[in-house]
C-alpha cells in the first residue's frame, strides 16, 4: 500500500467508526469538527452531494448525465492539477454550465496535516495560501469567479483547526462530509485491504438514512468523479439507483452553498 493510501485508510477507518459530533443547534445552525462543517441544517429533507477529483475523472460524464435526469444539484470540488488537465475541461466547462458548484480541493493535492498526529500542521500558512490561491485560479480559468467559490473540501478530505482557521483568514469556509456512511471509500481499489463495494456504500446510506434520528437531512455526502483502473467495481454506475431511492423518500439534492447559505 501506498503512503497515500496508507494515510486515506486511516482517515477512512477513523471516519467511518467516528464518535458522535458536537450536539446541533436547534435553530438549523450547522455541525463542526475541527472547525470544518461537516453537516448541515436538519430541519429540512436537503442533501448536498460532494464529488472531489485530483487524478481521475472516469465518472464525470455518467455522474452529470444522472443529474441533468432529475434536476439535482451537485458540488465538485477539484483540484488544479485536475483543472488544468486538458482532457477534463470539457467536463469542467459542462459542470459549470449544468449549474453546479465548483470549488477548490487544494492546488497540488497537499496533505495539510499529519495522519495521526492531527495536530501537527505539515505545511506553512504561506505555502497553503499559495496552494488555495493557485486552486482559485484555476477555477476563475473557467469563468467563475472567487467570490462565488467560497466553500472548499480539504485535500484527502483531512485537516485541522489551524487550517480551518487559516481558510477562515481567507474569507473561505471549509467543508467536508458528513460521517456515518462508507460514501467517501468509492475510490478503493480491488486490491486495496479496505475495498468497499459499490453495493455494500449504497446501502450504507440507506441504512443511515433509517439509522439517524434526522435521517440524511442535512448531509454533505461525499464521493469522487473518478476512483481510477485500480476499481473495476466503479460507484458512478449505482449512482442514479441511490439517487431515485432518496428522492423516493422525499430528499432534494442541492449545491453545498445552497445547504449552508
Amino acid at each position: 500500500m501506498t503512503r497515500r493510501a496508507a494515510g486515506r485508510a486511516i482517515a477512512l477507518a477513523g471516519l467511518l467508526c467516528a464518535p458522535a459530533l458536537a450536539a446541533q443547534d436547534p435553530a438549523g445552525a450547522p455541525e463542526r469538527h475541527h472547525g470544518g462543517i461537516v453537516r448541515g441544517p436538519t430541519a429540512g429533507r436537503l442533501i448536498a452531494l460532494e464529488f472531489t477529483g485530483h487524478e481521475f475523472a472516469e465518472g464525470g460524464p455518467v455522474i452529470l448525465d444522472e443529474l441533468a435526469r432529475r434536476g439535482a444539484r451537485a458540488s465538485f470540488f477539484l483540484t488544479g492539477d485536475f483543472l488544468r488537465t486538458e482532457a477534463f475541461a470539457p467536463l469542467i466547462r459542462r459542470i459549470v454550465a449544468d449549474g453546479h458548484y465548483l470549488g477548490p480541493h487544494s492546488d497540488k493535492h497537499l496533505l495539510y496535516c499529519d495522519w495521526e498526529a492531527r495536530g501537527n500542521t505539515l505545511v506553512t500558512r504561506e505555502a497553503f495560501v499559495r496552494d488555495v490561491d493557485d486552486n482559485l485560479r484555476a477555477i476563475e480559468a473557467f469563468g467563475v469567479p472567487r467570490s462565488r467559490a467560497r466553500y472548499w473540501v480539504p485535500a484527502y478530505e483531512w485537516y485541522n483547526d489551524e487550517v480551518a482557521a487559516w481558510s477562515a483568514g481567507l474569507g473561505l469556509t471549509l467543508v467536508n462530509f458528513t460521517p456515518g456512511t462508507s460514501s467517501n471509500a468509492d475510490y478503493t481499489g480491488e486490491a486495496d485491504g479496505r475495498f468497499v463495494p459499490s453495493q455494500q456504500i449504497a446501502d450504507s446510506i440507506l441504512a443511515r438514512e433509517r439509522e439517524d434520528p434526522h435521517g440524511l437531512n442535512g448531509y454533505l455526502l461525499l464521493l469522487h468523479i473518478g476512483a481510477g483502473p485500480a476499481r473495476a467495481d466503479k460507484m458512478h454506475g449505482r449512482l442514479g439507483g441511490l439517487l431515485d431511492a432518496l428522492s423516493a423518500l422525499g430528499y432534494r439534492f442541492v449545491r453545498v452553498d445552497e445547504l449552508l447559505r
